[in-house]
């Protein structure tokens, strides 16, 4: 919003919120739809009758036009996501990077509407086309090409329509136009695709006149074609989006050397930053030209761009390799929808989504043939940070004929971070599980000179597990459930229950005797613990009694529907495995229990360019809110920054005491805390 909001800076359907506005256009549509199916009943009739009307042609070219609106629609839409999708994958590598900023969701947020543009031109083109045509002097159908009104509509777009835009936007710098409406812009100084179209409604209007001359010209004259105006409206997008990319497209510095007038004619987006960061200069749409003829060019602008050219891919120093979910959650990633990337996933209010399936099914069979890919880059404390992802869903990795694939992957994935000189790689939950690769014990035994160290996140989750217990259960309760299938994690956090003095029960002999026989295990390789009598008899079996009156239940994966109905009243069920069990399996959550997010924290404010919520992983019936990212990553992190030279990963390897108390407190100091 503009520092100082005037009028008409809202646009008229904001009420209506970014789900509901295309609403809006539903009228428009279905009578375009309406109107193209009784022109295709009466151009049949016609020709069976061997009539033709002498100003039929002027008719059906209008209605072609008016049902096409919607297709166009579509195609812009469509551009746009394009150069949003890219724009993202290449910042996060750095390479001709421009601006060195973070950009943070207040931006993304401001920025959420980015289509309501899209929208207001659909509007104006559907309500004007019948008075505009009529006074046409066209009498037949358009034509895809027509030399003179594509020439026509070049000439209009260098001069006046380039002139009248350098004037209007050096007004919008007067102080009073600023402060009212141009600051909405200028909000972002790093800018993406999208910035180019976020302005107040007002400005929308001056912009859509200014571009309508040629459009209108070219109508009025006899001169329209198809070229001319979607050649235009999709050349203006092109340009619009391409100037306010955050890296440069056009890396061969020689094409301006052999073609100097080029620099001057199109511009660059190192040219267009430069105005985003000094305010006062570079005002031109596209045409450099304007600011060379009235001063106002920043003589800055070519050695930025070389600079821009000079960039390389940037090398991090921690990756996180992450996991699809479910089909649709390609829209979560940051390169995909940023108003949904930048907000928790509930999909009982992404319904929506049911029509993008063309391409959601596209994007999966297109992931079974392409290797892990960035998808995010933040930094912290000069640590350059970046998210892999895996392109496989969450149901593939239960698939026996798919764990050749998934193992081939994430060991590529762990040798290229190895070559590329990472220090740490953390393992999202389906990559590190036991079944498909034993913990990562596999990648290490075939690798054993590996410098990369390779992070599961199980010491700090069991750090954050034991933390929610001895936070919340009640002074003189020591009695603690344990339900669901037994991880190492849900091994570690029962034996340091049951140092602590807490009783950990047990709900079948099976699962009994394997967790007493793991705990005696465990005790014994742990030097800093001893196998007393107390200790070991703090796991106990679980008897109806006993049962009844606990009311602290650790879940983790197969803890099923039954299980949760069976709990006491104001049970707290907390989750020992990172995806809580209750997401995909239960019907109904319990309203008298409480339940606990999965292992997570929230990222400290040094921790930047966090502009999207994190994907892999799961709270309650949403995915991780904002700053907040799952403790398999967090590990990884801290594992950095603390310089540790071991492995966290595989299954054999102890969880002691002293490690959990390590990796606690040193995610403590850095600055990360418990979710509130």
């Amino acid at each position: 919003m503009a520092s100082k909001p005037g009028i008409l800076t809202d646009w008229p359907w904001k009420h209506l919120g970014n789900r509901l506005k295309y609403l809006v256009l539903a009228p428009w549509v279905v009578d375009s739809m309406y109107t193209a199916l009784k022109m295709m009943i009466k151009s049949i009739f016609t020709k069976a009758e061997g009539l033709r009307g002498s100003n039929n042609n002027s008719r059906d070219y209008g209605t072609r036009i008016y049902w096409n609106v919607f297709p166009f629609l579509l195609w812009r839409i469509i551009h746009a996501q394009i150069w949003i999708s890219y724009s993202r994958f290449r910042t996060t590598k750095a390479k001709n990077r421009i601006v060195d900023k973070p950009i943070e969701f207040e931006q993304v947020d401001r920025e959420s509407n980015w289509d309501d543009n899209i929208i207001f031109t659909a509007v104006i083109f559907y309500s004007t086309y019948k008075w505009l045509l009529a006074a046409s002097k066209v009498n037949s159908p358009i034509p895809f090409w027509k030399a003179d009104g594509v020439v026509m509509t070049i000439l209009l777009h260098m001069g006046p329509v380039e002139f009248l835009y350098y004037w209007f936007h050096r007004a919008l710098h007067h102080h009073f136009l600023y402060s009212h409406y141009h600051s909405h812009h200028h909000s972002s100084i790093v800018t993406e695709p999208v910035t180019s179209v976020t302005h107040p409604f007002a400005e929308h209007v001056i912009y859509f006149i200014l571009f309508g001359i040629p459009i209108i010209t070219v109508i009025l004259t006899g001169t329209v074609s198809i070229v001319a105006v979607g050649g235009y409206i999709t050349y203006i997008d092109f340009m619009n989006y391409l100037g306010h990319c955050n890296f440069e497209l056009v890396t061969v510095s020689y094409v301006y050397s052999i073609f100097p007038l080029l620099k001057y004619l199109f511009y660059t987006p190192s040219f267009h930053s430069l105005h985003h960061t000094q305010f006062r200069t570079n005002y031109s749409l596209f045409m450099p030209i304007y600011d060379l003829i009235y001063g106002t060019m920043d003589t800055s602008s070519g050695e930025l761009y070389k600079t821009s050219l000079s960039r390389t891919d940037e090398q991090p120093d921690i990756v996180h390799l992450t996991h699809l979910t479910t089909l649709d959650s390609i829209y979560q990633l940051q390169p995909g929808l940023g108003s949904l990337a930048s907000k928790p996933y509930n999909p009982n209010t992404k319904w929506y989504l049911i029509f993008a399936w063309p391409l959601t099914y596209l994007c999966s069979f297109l992931f079974g043939y392409i290797s892990s890919f960035v998808a995010e880059r933040n930094t912290f404390n000069g640590l350059n940070l970046q998210t892999w992802v895996v392109p496989k869903y969450a149901y593939q990795y239960k698939l026996t004929s798919q764990r050749k694939k998934i193992n081939f992957l994430l060991e590529k994935a762990i040798l290229e971070a190895e070559k590329a000189g990472v220090n740490v790689i953390s393992l999202g939950l389906l990559n590190q599980d036991e079944e498909l690769n034993k913990n990562v014990e596999v990648y290490l035994e075939k690798h054993p000179q590996l410098k990369i160290r390779v992070v599961d996140g199980s010491s700090l989750t069991v750090a954050l597990v034991i933390n929610n217990i001895t936070n919340i259960i009640p002074d003189g309760a020591r009695q603690v459930t344990m339900r669901g299938k037994l991880t190492k994690v849900a091994y570690t956090v029962a034996c340091i229950l049951c140092q602590k003095g807490y009783q950990v029960i047990v709900t079948s002999m099976d699962e009994f005797e394997n967790l007493n026989l793991k705990l005696k295990t465990m005790m014994m390789m742990d030097t800093t613990m001893s196998l007393t009598s107390d200790i070991s008899s703090n796991l106990i079996l679980s008897t109806t009694t006993i049962d009844a009156h606990n009311q602290m239940w650790l879940v983790g994966d197969e803890f099923n529907d039954d299980d949760q109905r069976n709990a006491p009243t104001g049970t707290f069920f907390i989750p020992f495995s990172q995806i809580p069990p209750w997401i995909m399996s239960f019907k109904n959550m319990r309203k008298d229990c409480v339940y606990f997010n999965t292992p997570a924290m929230t990222v400290p404010p040094a921790l930047e360019n966090i502009h999207s919520c994190e994907y892999g992983m799961h709270v309650s019936r949403d995915w991780l809110p904002r700053r907040v990212m799952s403790t398999s990553r967090v590990a990884g992190i801290v594992h950095a920054l603390e310089n540790w030279d071991a492995h966290e990963c595989d299954r054999n390897s102890i969880i002691t005491l002293e490690d959990v108390e390590k990796v606690w407190v040193a995610s403590l100091r850095h600055g990360f805390r418990c979710p509130p």
